[in-house]
């Protein structure tokens, strides 16, 4: 990439405690890449921002049908469409799979170290 490390920003989304998102923060931090974190814990994805990730990777891929506030809200057996996946996600960031990455126009879903390492060299 010929943008200089100054220059790079890449944006988290994620929560404090979700160890994925503490690997890719420090991932970051170590290579003296400014981190925006967007805490999902303290605010939500904007559906904008969803959106992109869902183009590329699609609705199914957002979803951590893992996690415990999937169980608690009964969604086990949902089948919902993707404006609507999307809508849930945007009221609900702890349905979703972590971290998030964008740098620019790049995306990741979850820890994905080595198209980070791709995206610097």
């Amino acid at each position: 990439m010929s943008t200089s490390a100054k220059e790079i920003q890449v944006q988290i989304f994620g929560t404090k405690k979700n160890a994925d998102t503490r690997k890719a923060q420090r991932f970051f931090a170590e290579r003296r890449i400014k981190v925006h974190f967007v805490d999902l814990g303290e605010r939500a994805a904007a559906i904008g921002e969803l959106k992109r990730f869902a183009q590329k990777f699609g609705v199914e891929k957002l979803i951590d049908r893992e996690s415990r506030r999937f169980a608690d809200l009964g969604l086990r057996t949902a089948l919902y469409g993707e404006e609507r996946w999307l809508n849930i996600l945007a009221d609900e960031p702890l349905l979703l799979q972590q971290p998030l990455v964008r740098l620019q126009q790049k995306l990741t879903i979850g820890l994905a170290e080595t198209t980070w390492k791709e995206w610097l060299a």
